[in-house]
């Protein structure tokens, strides 16, 4: 039987976390923009295609947002939420790269060939090129694109870059890791090289500006040259708040009474980009583009509690397949939504807003063959039953197998020792290693014995490779039901058969030593030329690179051995 153990304090003191209510119509520090009061909304309507924002924040926790009882302030989040419609049910991917490609593409990992970890800086690797995008449809319909923030979806190749995959402007990091202010990214010692760029041209004049205020600027900037009368998507993907742990000092001090400096400095990050969507929210208001507006909040991951975040209740963390990776914080705030001011619990995945953005915009979504996700915006504006009934979480048959899985464990269906999760209905089936499994409170305390977190523990079940929960009734995942409901996993193991059959091979190719920034001006960016192919190996390694990087990269053997050991840490740099 497993055994829980809380250690550090109580239930009650936990459940007592609030957030102090800023005023709503308080000048931000973020951004120069007007602060007159705004015209009252106009009456809905789709006479037109609305504008689209879409902001995603990179390693928030589930509980760090204010009305999820966090101590962290989130005033304009928690508004915008209050008003339109929290998803309650609302599943995103543990790691930054995988959520990234399934927003775009509408597509599970296995059906684009990244279902294993991220796209690193120096692998020949990106978002297929086959694949046609959201922003690509989006201005098929006749949509303005820009983007603004973090790509993470590769670069090896011009053909790679975020305006060449259907976005009018970009302004960002191409990479997963930057410097706040210096926009520096080191992959590995001695490899390191600057990391924003504006459309194609390395951003040098840029450098200085903390990456909050200067992605919610540009976003301003943006809405006032462009016409409200004329559709425009905008995906803000913030660097926030991902470490390194950088905030101006300004925000850190409002947390100087928490004692826990990792946590300090992550709070001040969130409420730093709790004002820049303020700001964003009062450019849309003062250009014009409100009332015809539909502004999408997403999380990519659960966060990084080694580094600040907080999951709680839920169990697990970045990186993981239990609920606090994979469970996002989501809602959306629109005038045109006929049922506002609710939460729903209608199940939504981030592959989801592909056919519904799409369909919003009045694009066309016939030709476009297998996608994963669904138009679920009448469950989002009317409150109508979900389309969705599953999810697969991933299937990854690179990750460390488990020791003690085996195809007999999987009555011969399949081999628990592969790494994979899926939710059908109400139960959810994890298999492999799921990865650290502990429940995390809110690191908000300091000078605990043996740590400088609390947390909950299940002191068994180190052996397993398989679990079953029924995830409505039990969210956080403390009953495993696998051996009282055989027949539950028997289904859910031929659901991921199903699935595997479905799936591409993966493309995780070995690095190469010409994307060192050395060799492109101090930079990173593209370094493969135009005619280099996407001819792959068994998916793990371009064939033209291969003898080459045996001859030349000796110290490459070493550190993929260092690269294995750190398998499970590596989420802190993702």
């Amino acid at each position: 039987m497993a055994v829980y153990a809380l250690t550090g304090f109580s239930l009650v003191s936990l459940l007592s976390f609030g957030y102090l209510s800023w005023d709503w119509m308080k000048p931000s520090l973020v951004a120069d923009v007007a602060t007159d009061p705004m015209e009252k909304s106009l009456p809905p309507t789709f006479s037109r295609p609305p504008h689209i924002i879409f902001i995603l924040t990179d390693d928030q926790g589930y509980h760090d947002i204010g009305y999820h009882g966090s101590d962290i302030q989130t005033p304009t989040l928690d508004r915008l939420a209050a008003e339109g419609v929290k998803l309650e049910n609302y599943y995103i991917q543990p790691i930054c790269t995988p959520s990234r490609s399934q927003l775009i593409t509408g597509r599970y990992q296995i059906h684009t060939g990244l279902q294993h970890s991220i796209i690193r800086p120096r692998q020949p690797n990106c978002l297929p090129l086959d694949q046609v995008t959201l922003p690509q449809k989006l201005q098929e319909a006749g949509y303005s694109t820009h983007m603004v923030g973090k790509w993470h979806l590769g670069f090896y190749k011009k053909e790679c870059l975020p305006t060449r995959r259907g976005f009018n402007t970009f302004l960002g990091s191409l990479t997963g890791n930057v410097d706040y202010y210096t926009y520096d990214n080191c992959d590995g010692p001695g490899v390191c090289g600057y990391d924003l760029h504006e459309g194609e041209d390395v951003a040098w004049d840029q450098s200085g500006k903390y990456s909050t205020f200067l992605y919610a600027q540009r976003v301003s900037k943006i809405l006032a040259s462009h016409s409200p009368k004329e559709p425009i998507f905008i995906y803000v993907a913030f660097q926030a708040v991902h470490t390194p742990l950088q905030s101006p000092k300004e925000y850190i001090y409002r947390y100087r009474s928490m004692g826990n400096v990792a946590r300090r400095k992550y709070a001040a990050m969130v409420t730093c980009m709790d004002e820049a969507v303020k700001n964003i929210t009062w450019a849309l208001k003062k250009y014009g583009y409100y009332d015809n507006s539909v502004i999408v909040f997403s999380t990519d991951n659960g966060g990084q509690t080694f580094s600040g975040g907080s999951n709680w209740p839920l169990r697990g963390r970045k990186g993981t397949y239990w609920e606090g990776g994979v469970r996002g914080i989501g809602f959306v705030h629109s005038p045109l939504i006929k049922r506002k001011r609710r939460t729903s619990w209608a199940l939504v995945h981030i592959t989801d807003w592909y056919p519904t953005l799409v369909s919003l915009a009045r694009g066309n979504l016939s030709n476009i063959q297998g996608l994963d996700g669904y138009n679920v915006w009448p469950a989002i504006s009317e409150g109508k039953e979900s389309p969705r009934t599953e999810i697969l979480h991933n299937i990854d048959p690179l990750y460390n197998h488990a020791k003690y899985g085996s195809l007999e464990d999987g009555f011969g269906i399949w081999n628990t020792a592969v790494q994979a999760s899926i939710r059908v209905g109400e139960w959810k089936l994890l298999t492999g290693d799921p990865g650290y499994s502990d429940w995390i409170p809110p690191q908000t305390l300091t000078n605990f014995p043996g740590s400088w977190w609390n947390l909950e523990r299940l002191t068994d079940g180190l052996r397993k490779s398989m679990w079953l929960f029924n995830i409505t009734a039990d969210p956080y995942e403390r009953y495993d039901l696998s051996e009282q409901r055989p027949d539950v996993v028997r289904s859910l193991l031929m659901r991921l058969v199903h699935y595997n059959r479905t799936a591409i091979p993966v493309r995780y190719p070995a690095e190469n030593p010409r994307a060192h920034p050395d060799f492109n001006g101090g930079a990173w960016g593209p370094w493969a030329s135009e005619d280099d192919g996407e001819e792959w190996e068994g998916g793990r390694e371009p064939l033209k690179s291969r003898n080459k990087k045996k001859k030349k990269c000796k110290i490459c053997k070493l550190r993929s051995f260092f690269r294995k050991l750190n398998t499970r840490l590596m989420s802190n740099r993702i």
